[in-house]
């Protein structure tokens, strides 16, 4: 069995954020086993999973990544979109576009420390575009 959907998360502002709950909602029914696929469609943004308890983890990865990959680095030369739309595509290079969560008996069976994050790296967006796509039986 495979099915796949597209749908989009809310908007949100720059950070790291916790959205299992709304990747949830959005996704097909799931076979009793196998893997779902979760892939972002954008160039400056990307998906993690990470701790899904201390709201402190993701305050403390943007400081990490904002101080990883400055802005307004003399040396860019993809400047016309803004001071953030450079770092934003680094930042998405380092995280990564997809993520692969495994299924047991129709739900996903994330750590119980873990939670999906939206990594979003522009300071304005719209909601991202996600592909989710459950291979299984």
């Amino acid at each position: 069995m495979i099915v796949q959907t597209e749908f989009t998360l809310m908007a949100r502002r720059r950070g790291f954020h916790l959205v299992t709950d709304e990747m949830v909602r959005n996704l097909p029914v799931l076979p009793k086993t196998g893997l779902l696929s979760l892939f972002i469609k954008h160039t400056s943004a990307g998906l993690s999973l990470n701790e899904n308890a201390d709201p402190d983890v993701q305050t403390d990865l943007a400081a990490i990544f904002d101080k990883l990959v400055k802005e307004r680095e003399p040396y860019y030369r993809h400047t016309l979109e803004g001071d953030d739309d450079m770092p934003a595509h680094a930042k998405t290079t380092m995280v990564g576009s997809s993520i692969t969560i495994p299924i047991t008996n129709g739900q996903i069976n994330l750590g119980c420390w873990q939670g999906i994050y939206l990594c979003e790296f522009r300071n304005r967006n719209s909601g991202r575009q996600i592909v989710a796509t459950a291979i299984g039986e």
